[in-house]
This record gives structure tokens, C-alpha cells and sequence, in this order.
């Protein structure tokens, strides 16, 4: 991973987990509660390395579209069957 990718592709998800994870760390110091300071910094790993449930992009939808077109000259014999 370079310095690039990490200020670079900032969707609202990636903004999401950084909220949530400032806000748990906030928590986990104010309570002194391990458990919060745990999920936040791991919500803080998710939103640095732009990792989610699945590993990077793994949920996401992917970018290419299947294109199924039949062009002009492919050419579709019917039969029509009678009973």
C-alpha cells in the first residue's frame, strides 16, 4: 500500500468508519473501556487501509459490465416445433 491510496478514493463509507472509529477511541479513553478502544482502532485499520467486512472491494459491485449483445451478423436459426 502507498501513500497515494490512503488519501485518495474517500467515499462516504470510508468517512463512516472513520466517525465511528473517533468516537469509539473518544469513548474507550473518556470510560477507560478496552473493549471500545479495540473497535474503534479497529474501525481506524478499516477506514486507513480502505478495508471492509470482505478485505478491500470485497462487497463491492465490480466495475466491468458483462455485455451480452448479439451483433448483426450472428445469425439465430428457429424451429417451430408443432405437436
Amino acid at each position: 500500500m502507498n501513500a497515494a491510496s490512503l488519501f485518495s478514493d474517500w467515499h462516504l463509507m470510508r468517512w463512516l468508519r472513520l466517525f465511528i472509529s473517533a468516537y469509539l477511541i473518544w469513548q474507550g479513553i473518556q470510560m477507560k473501556d478496552n473493549f471500545a478502544l479495540f473497535i474503534g482502532s479497529f474501525f481506524l485499520l478499516q477506514a486507513i487501509t480502505n478495508t471492509g467486512c470482505c478485505g478491500a472491494g470485497g462487497c463491492s459491485v465490480p466495475n466491468q459490465k458483462m455485455t451480452n449483445k448479439i451483433s448483426d451478423d450472428d445469425h439465430i436459426d428457429y424451429t417451430i416445433v408443432k405437436p
